[in-house]
């Protein structure tokens, strides 16, 4: 079993520390608060900062909302990087920017230590029953380390490359999920608005061509107007621009991702940028009013 430092205990980051305790794993965890004392009672240790979380550790998980987050983590006031022991794996498990993040791997093995950039997809759902998709940036060897705790985690787990190509995954993975729930919202507003049943569509279209994940459980949610994340829009349109933004750098064009990304903007200005993705179903919507 191994002593790791579990730094980022969000609608993700929770689930996720709970499987590797229940594991047998034993996790410094920083930033206890009163809804993560089931984590506590589990055997988890509570630690102040992030280099208390960091001392003596194997491993270091990160699972934080961006890119300055986790640059703040790393190297800030009593950060990550100055406490971590020779031979450490930072294993980012955050969505953030691939450029970023080759930047900040370059930092951690000045220190001494090795880093593994592993998004994930699947949201809380997967979180919770460890499926996640996990897709890994970095050397094979530490990969190979790590290989165990990603299986506690995850089910699909993919070496995708050198650092940043885990984070290149998953920009392409958020350009394909938030478009389809886009798709998905603007068929599901248009059959509304002929008079069709919605949970007769989505049970004929989870028979066809069009069956996908996104269009069983978000479908599902757009149908029941329960929009509790799961992964916010928020969360979703911070992605889609660190999508474009790559994109621009590399003089790519992706013009349906930079209007997924607007609605996404659209939904936040409108007050709606902590529901799940899933409400971007509400935003069609309020185009078609006109509002």
């Amino acid at each position: 079993m191994s002593h790791i430092g579990f730094i980022g205990l969000g609608t993700m980051g929770k689930p996720m520390a709970e499987r590797l305790l229940q594991a047998g794993h034993t996790l410094n965890l920083h930033r206890v608060k009163p809804t993560h004392q089931d984590l506590v009672a589990l055997g988890g240790k509570p630690a102040q900062t992030p280099s208390e979380a960091v001392a003596g550790v194997e491993f270091v998980i990160l699972m934080l909302p961006n890119t300055p987050d986790v640059e703040h983590v790393l190297f800030g006031a009593e950060g990550v990087a100055d406490a971590i022991s020779p031979g450490t794996i930072v294993i980012d498990m955050s969505s953030i920017d691939p450029v970023a993040t080759r930047k900040f791997a370059a930092r951690i093995q000045e220190k001494g230590g090795f880093y593994l950039d592993a998004p994930v997809s699947g949201g809380e759902i997967g979180a919770k029953a460890g499926t996640l998709s996990i897709m890994v940036g970095g050397r094979e060897t530490e990969f190979e380390r790590a290989k165990g705790l990603f299986e506690v985690m995850g089910k699909n787990i993919t070496l995708v490359g050198e650092n940043g190509a885990g984070q290149v995954a998953k920009v392409a993975n958020q350009i394909i999920v938030g478009l389809t729930i886009e798709a998905i919202s603007e068929a599901f507003v248009l059959a509304e608005q002929a008079g069709a049943n919605l949970e007769k569509v989505r049970e004929a279209l989870m028979g066809g061509f069009a069956q996908s994940r996104i269009l069983e459980v978000h479908g599902k949610r757009m149908i029941e107007k329960t929009f509790d994340p799961g992964f916010a829009i928020k969360l979703h349109h911070k992605d889609l621009s660190l999508a474009t933004s790559a994109a621009d750098a590399l003089d790519v064009k992706i013009p349906n991702t930079s209007a997924t990304r607007d609605l996404m903007s659209a939904a936040i200005d409108n007050g709606n940028g902590g529901r799940d993705h899933s409400a971007l179903f509400l935003e069609i919507k309020r185009l078609m009013k006109g509002q």
